[in-house]
């Protein structure tokens, strides 16, 4: 093709080829990564980067202090308990009361390198507790690396994307998977990466009347914990507090990060957080793989302790701090992350006004809320050829396919979009739309 692009075809194209990517549509957030610092590299020019959800924003100044003044007492000398230091558990405990009404006890909140080892130890334990039970059910779109994570352990899945199953249909689509018996867990996030849809507490009732009824363990995966902005979740004590279907059932496990509610990602720190019920739980099935039959000892001593014995003891000094200065209200951390959702607005704009189509538009009876994630398309293109097309305009994003998504289109993550980017954003999106609009 002979229009103006940003990039060279001929450079892009050999980026693709060096990192053995023949088809976009199924390459992974940090191929994309690696392939956009390639032609940078070789250019010198510049990407506007929506593919990898790494936060844009400072980290919690109060964790930082007080990581800070952990390593400069010693605590890197020492290894850290493998279930959490007790003070992170009660603030954790005094988080999940304050911002999710809901009762747990520090003992079920075990603090782990990431949701991405939570999600892990949870789907090595939960997901292994009955011999009959052998699959994960998502709840789909959703955040790819979980399936691959399966993929390593040999567990199978089944997917469905919730977008034609909202409200009370949903119930019918998940029983039509859980009354086979095999299904052992169910997994969503919510907000949802990447549709940014979010579960009404008619949905998650559901849910948990599904878990309840046919002894499935829910993994909710809180990642962008208060970050429906169209709603303050961000208040402690004080409704509306953030939906949770820990309301309905216990039978369920939580991940909640630092990374995004708090900008904290470079130090790999979240929490599990277990049902009090579901912790004290036996699988005699768990003997197979571990030492205890009792879940939570199980994820504990068994999973968290296989895999990293523990969490990085400063870390946990940061999470404790953070999420006290959270409960005694000094520190809102709804309002310093607000700014997604602002960026959000500027790039629908900008997608819509050249042609563009956001994917997943609405939400139930309301439109999509803006917040760290959307989702965009355009006219004649699949997912797959349009990241192809906008690669060589220096934008980049991954596919919705490899999200368990039936709609084509790409996940626009805002976290990396400063006022320059956006500027850029405008300015390519409009070059792209000159050269492709009917």
């Amino acid at each position: 093709m002979s229009e103006k692009t940003v990039f060279s075809r001929k450079i892009v194209d050999k980026a693709l080829e060096a990192n053995g990517i023949a088809d976009v549509s199924k390459a992974s957030i940090r191929q994309i990564v690696k392939v956009v610092c390639d032609i940078e590299k070789a250019t010198g020019d510049e990407f506007v980067k929506m593919e990898m959800g790494v936060p844009g924003l400072p980290p919690a100044q109060v964790g930082v202090e007080a990581e800070i003044e952990a390593l400069k007492n010693g605590c890197a000398s020492i290894y850290p308990p493998i279930e959490g230091m007790p003070e992170l558990k009660q603030q954790m405990s005094l988080f999940i009361k304050n911002f999710l009404d809901i009762k747990v006890s520090p003992e079920s909140c075990v603090p782990t390198v990431g949701s991405m080892q939570a999600s892990f130890a949870a789907f090595l334990t939960v997901g292994r507790r009955d011999a009959k039970k052998t699959k994960i059910l998502f709840i789909d779109p959703g955040f790819p690396v979980q399936k691959q994570q399966l993929q390593m352990m040999g567990i199978p899945y089944e997917t469905f994307d919730v977008f034609n199953y909202r409200g009370d249909a949903l119930r019918a689509k998940l029983e039509s998977y859980c009354k086979k018996g095999d299904i052992a867990t169910i997994v969503y996030s919510s907000p949802n990466n990447p549709s940014w849809i979010s579960f009404t507490d008619v949905e998650l009732k559901i849910i948990g009347e599904i878990a309840n009824t046919y002894d499935v363990v829910i993994i909710e995966d809180l990642a962008y914990f208060a970050m429906d902005f169209r709603k303050d979740y961000g208040k402690p004590g004080v409704p509306p507090f953030q939906p949770t279907v820990a309301k309905y059932t216990n039978k369920y496990v939580l991940l909640i990060s630092a990374s995004k509610a708090f900008s904290y990602a470079g130090q790999r720190i979240a929490s599990l957080v277990i049902s009090d019920t579901l912790y004290e739980m036996k699988f005699p099935d768990l003997r197979r793989f571990y030492a205890q039959e009792e879940l939570g000892r199980a994820m504990i001593y068994g999973a968290v302790y296989a895999l990293t014995s523990g969490t990085a003891y400063s870390a946990q000094y940061a999470f404790t701090a953070i999420l006290k200065a959270a409960n005694n209200g000094t520190y809102n951390f709804r309002n310093d992350i607000l700014e997604y959702g602002k960026r959000a607005k500027q790039m629908k704009d900008i997608f819509v006004q050249n042609g563009f189509e956001i994917v997943y538009d609405s939400d139930m009876e309301e439109p999509v809320g803006d917040g760290f994630y959307f989702t965009v398309g355009y006219p004649g293109m699949t997912g797959g050829e349009l990241l192809a097309e906008l690669l060589y305009y220096g934008v980049s994003a991954i596919t919705l396919d490899i999200t368990g998504s039936d709609r084509q289109g790409l996940r626009a993550c805002t976290s990396q979009m400063s006022q320059h980017k956006i500027d850029l954003l405008r300015d390519r999106a409009k070059l792209f739309n000159e050269n492709h609009k009917k």
